[in-house]
């Protein structure tokens, strides 16, 4: 049973996180965009921290961002674990956040938490594992106490720049370098299946497809930050081609297949792509009324199985 208290020790959680290693990474992508709905829409804080532990168990650096974002959750139980599961996962693009978290946090627990999550970043990532309690002094006006305080502050920022993103020190600092734009998705597979239904397929392969997106710190979506970093687009149009169910066997399969047209910035076509996949159920077990959610489960699992395809095709088409 999880206490809540200004001193909150998360002693279970916390010994399932150094305990973890990462699990496969077709389970990582199936799970990152689930888990941050569920940080980001549950009222529930033990839901959240249950998200939180999840996350931290897929050992899959797509899950820096949400648990970036529980650092900011209202239950200090769900900030001080994501703060030990960042410490663990390593990455560097997370130690400013933890810093003001070390430094600022109400909570005493919580500060503890950052702190040491802080250290074991910056020296997984061979940086100064200095984390300041309070606000920094004001100098005294001498010239001398000036100068150690800029060469200092000169060679931390150095230092970070060539650390990197995660446990690797020499990846350059994450930012998006590709920004997409998923322009349309529509389900076009032969049937009978009302306007209403095929919105719905056509709206379960966007929003899998943006999920994915958004689990990718090298991707935005917006184009506030592809205009900062100077990014053109790349545009997608997603159509489901088919939706059938049969039977094989003593088996009933529900199988989709995608088509994803891909455009530059002007809307000029430079390639297809096209994937699906199967959702099997035992005949004996079938009911039709699962049918929305067996199409549901088929058109997530053909685009999540596109997806590292898709991704390589953009960066080649945007060199």
């Amino acid at each position: 049973m999880i206490r809540r208290g200004p001193n909150v020790v998360l002693c279970s959680i916390v010994a399932a996180i150094v305990a973890v290693t990462a699990l496969p990474r077709a389970h990582a992508d199936a799970r990152v965009d689930e888990l941050t709905k569920t940080l980001t829409t549950s009222s529930s804080d033990k839901t959240r921290l249950a998200a939180v532990v999840a996350l931290a168990k897929l050992g899959d650096k797509r899950a820096l961002k949400p648990l970036v974002t529980a650092l900011h959750d209202p239950s200090p139980e769900v900030r001080a674990t994501a703060a030990v599961a960042l410490g663990h996962l390593g990455h560097k693009a997370a130690l400013p956040s933890l810093r003001d978290l070390a430094a600022n946090d109400p909570d005493d627990g919580v500060r503890a938490k950052a702190k040491t999550a802080a250290k074991l970043v910056a020296r997984a990532n061979h940086l100064p594992d200095q984390v300041d309690d309070k606000p920094a002094q004001v100098a005294d006006d001498s010239s001398t106490t000036t100068a150690k305080t800029t060469t200092a502050t000169t060679t931390t920022q150095a230092q970070e720049r060539k650390a990197g993103f995660g446990r690797n020190p020499h990846a350059v600092e994450q930012h998006p370098d590709l920004y997409i734009v998923v322009k349309t998705s529509s389900d076009d597979s032969p049937g009978s299946s009302s306007k209403e239904t095929r919105k719905t397929h056509g709206d379960i392969v966007r929003n899998t497809l943006v999920g994915e997106f958004g689990a990718q710190p090298s991707v935005t979506l917006a184009a506030d930050e592809a205009s900062k970093w100077g990014l053109d687009a790349r545009q997608v149009d997603l159509s489901v081609i088919k939706l059938e169910v049969t039977t094989d066997g003593p088996y009933v399969e529900i199988e989709a297949q995608l088509r994803l047209a891909i455009s530059d910035d002007t809307g000029k076509m430079q390639s297809f792509l096209s994937g699906g996949a199967k959702v099997s159920v035992a005949k004996a077990k079938y009911d039709a009324k699962l049918l929305p959610e067996l199409r549901k489960e088929a058109l997530e699992n053909a685009m999540r199985g596109m997806f590292d395809k898709l991704l390589a095709h953009l960066r080649k088409t945007s060199a």
